[in-house]
């Protein structure tokens, strides 16, 4: 090969990182000098003439998102006063479902002898908040001494502690079909002429299946302006309707008065158009036997404001912008779900815009300042820049030979280091002191042996700590398996079978069969709320007060409620656990119950089949320290399936995050009610099984099939 006839010199590396840098560096100042000084110049006119249009898109810009975001903010307040309305009306629906199911208990029971006394209207008692006022209408059918006025006065002590606990209601009383009223607390109006059965929440109460809220309306009592929520208890002598009055002061003050800068106001609208409360409401002069005037939104001539009206009514959540009151408003609206009505926030246009034109202006006079600077400013960069470009330059040649120097003396030290590491010595390490990235990557270096030998050391130590986890946890799981029985009751005609499955190592739901005295058996399955450790000792905890309760009382209500007396004392945290217990008499055939806030299990009977839901309603055990759960009792037959269960088989998901759902769980257990207990068992876990794939278990499964041969 013949040679290069100028042959090139031979440089080290340092040479050719100084050439190789100083050629880079000066063209690349050289370039962006000649292209920034041309560039500045263009720049500067086409910032002076684009400034003003850029001033107009940023006023209209601003001034869209403004209106955007007052009405996504209105929107969200109507939502929250709607969420807020919602808690009080359903809080109030509660505390009288409540004394609803309170006043059908003492129906069945004799006659409470309440703490607090009573008083008629005419004999005012000491302190009228520690007495009720008892009133027997002229035209009633019934006596002080009959024995529906004495279960009605059980009653007294309940008015008085619902009154206690809700501040939002001035007066919770009783009224029945025969002529008794109860009152508290005890005032002294003039009731002359007052005939409750003729008032609007005492026969909307009693044509309505749920709790009814009334108009507003002038109160009887002397309280101004109210509105009342009532519920009809059905009883031997007719219909009781127990209510609860509510100021429409209260509602205005407590829930409605929010209005939007000074200037907007609330509504609250039932689902029928009526004005339920709003700013300034009031009775006025009108007195109780005067019908108060209702206002109703579809009574006005405004299309706009009727058609918002029909939104409110039809549950829709929005804001529309509509003239009223002489001035194009804002309407915001979000429904109060819980009783089917609307809340509305209303707000002039121009207090959203007001701010805007003053915008349009400021950034309009700032947009001229700003071309007068851009102008000046021009002027100083392309000065200021070429100053820089010459100090550059020289900067750049000094640097260059000074950091050719500077890279290559420790890359050979670095270099050894990386052979020692990759040799496996990891205590080597690297001392350099160049004041730059080359010890920084030293320090690194030396960090990184430290670590990985750290690292080492911990992945050891993890492994041993995670290998003691799991072999406790089998242990524990191991334990929890003992709180359950070991095989199920042998009841001639009867087959039964079950199975749990945690969702975690340990589980909480629990299973047991309690024999009980007269050759009957007491059927258990319960949900701990949470899972793990926790709901495993809970559980260990309920199943062993349940199982001492059953096997103690015969009465399966008497039995619950001594295990929750027992579960509420010796509970140390804010877990509960729903229940259902079932007795089951093999001589008559019966199957008793009660349902402590569990899922109803299932009755499937006939050749159809027939699939009944053994309902019943009951407070999860340990919330409370008191329970009065119902028994029921139902006949079973042969032929007949009973299936309890725990929420984990119908909420189990699949990968497409779908629930398998009692529809699923229904056919199922119909589809092979023929077959023997186990095989049914089988079926249905292989079904859910099918259903979830490889979707991770969500909760526990627990289920006892009884099967009547």
């Amino acid at each position: 090969m013949t040679p290069p006839r100028f042959p090139l010199p031979r440089l080290n590396v340092r040479e050719k990182i100084l050439i190789m840098f100083l050629a880079l560096s000066v063209i690349s100042l050289l370039v962006t000098g000649y292209v920034a000084l041309f560039t500045i110049s263009g720049l500067a006119h086409s910032a002076e003439s684009s400034s003003m249009e850029q001033s107009r898109q940023a006023v209209d810009k601003a001034s869209d998102a403004l209106l955007e975001s007052e009405e996504d903010y209105l929107i969200q307040v109507a939502s929250d006063q709607a969420q807020i309305t919602n808690l009080l009306l359903e809080d109030t629906e509660t505390e009288l479902s409540l004394l609803a199911v309170q006043a059908a208990t003492l129906q069945n029971n004799p006659p409470v002898q309440p703490l607090i006394p009573s008083y008629p209207l005419n004999t005012q008692p000491a302190d009228p908040m520690d007495a009720t006022l008892s009133y027997l209408l002229p035209s009633g059918t019934v006596a002080a001494e009959s024995e529906e006025f004495r279960r009605s006065a059980g009653m007294d002590d309940l008015l008085k502690g619902t009154y206690d606990t809700d501040s939002n209601l001035t007066s919770v009383y009783l009224a029945t079909d025969s002529g008794i009223l109860r009152v508290y607390p005890w005032e002294s109006p003039d009731l002359k002429g007052y005939d409750p059965r003729q008032r609007e929440w005492f026969t909307g109460a009693k044509g309505t299946p749920g709790v009814y809220w009334s108009v507003p309306y002038v109160d009887s009592f002397g309280h101004g302006l109210i509105v009342t929520s009532s519920k009809a208890v059905p009883t031997p002598d007719g219909t009781w309707v127990i209510a609860g009055d509510v100021k429409v002061d209260v509602i205005n003050s407590a829930f409605m008065n929010r209005t939007m800068k000074g200037k907007g106001y609330a509504i609250l609208m039932d689902s029928s158009g009526n004005i339920i409360s709003r700013p300034d409401m009031s009775s006025g002069n009108y007195s109780w036997k005067q019908p108060f005037p209702q206002e109703n939104v579809f009574s006005s001539p405004d299309p706009a404001l009727v058609a918002v009206g029909r939104n409110m009514t039809a549950g829709k959540t929005g804001i529309e912008r509509i003239w009223f009151g002489g001035q194009e408003s804002f309407v915001a609206y979000a429904p109060v779900t819980s009783v089917n009505w609307s809340v509305a926030l209303s707000l002039p246009v121009q207090e959203v815009t007001e701010p805007i034109d003053q915008t349009r202006a400021e950034i309009a006079v700032s947009g001229i300042k700003t071309e007068e600077e851009i102008a000046r400013k021009s002027q100083q960069v392309m000065i200021l820049f070429s100053l820089l470009f010459c100090i550059l330059l020289v900067i750049v040649v000094i640097l260059a030979v000074n950091l050719s120097k500077a890279i290559t003396r420790p890359v050979d030290t670095l270099k050894r280091a990386a052979l020692a590491l990759g040799q496996g010595d990891l205590d080597h390490r690297v001392d350099l002191k160049t004041g730059d990235e080359f010890e920084e990557l030293a320090n690194s270096f030396n960090r990184m042996a430290s670590d990985l030998r750290q690292n080492i050391e911990d992945l050891r130590r993890t492994t041993a700590e995670k290998e003691r986890y799991a072999r406790e946890m089998e242990i524990a799981r191991e334990i929890q398996n003992t709180f359950l029985p070991e095989t199920a009751p042998e009841i001639p005609g009867f087959e039964i079978c079950a199975t749990t499955i945690p969702a975690m190592e340990i589980g909480g739901d629990l299973y047991d069969f309690i024999r009980i005295p007269g050759n009957r058996w007491g059927f258990v399955i319960g949900d701990v709320s949470g899972k793990g450790v926790s709901a495993a000792l809970y559980m260990a905890l309920c199943r062993t007060q349940i199982h001492t309760s059953g096997g103690e009382l015969e009465n399966p209500s008497d039995a619950i409620r001594k295990a929750n007396r027992l579960i509420f004392d010796e509970g140390r945290s804010s877990m509960f656990i729903t229940v259902f217990y079932a007795v089951l008499d093999p001589a008559r055939m019966t199957l008793s119950w009660v349902n402590a806030g569990h899922n109803p299990p299932l009755l499937v009977r006939g050749k159809e089949p027939e699939v009944r839901m053994l309902e019943g309603r009951g407070i999860a055990l340990g919330v409370i320290d008191d329970v009065d759960i119902p028994e029921r009792t139902a006949p079973v037959e042969p032929g007949d399936l009973i299936f309890l269960y725990t929420d984990g088989v119908t909420e189990a998901f699949n990968t497409a995050d779908e629930y398998y759902g009692e529809e699923r769980m229904i056919a199922v257990v119909s589809r092979n009610r023929s077959r023997p207990a186990e095989e049914i068992r089988d079926a249905l876990l292989e079904d859910i099984r099918q259903f979830t794939g490889t979707a991770p278990q969500s909760d526990d499964i627990t289920f006892i099939l009884i099967k009547i041969l």
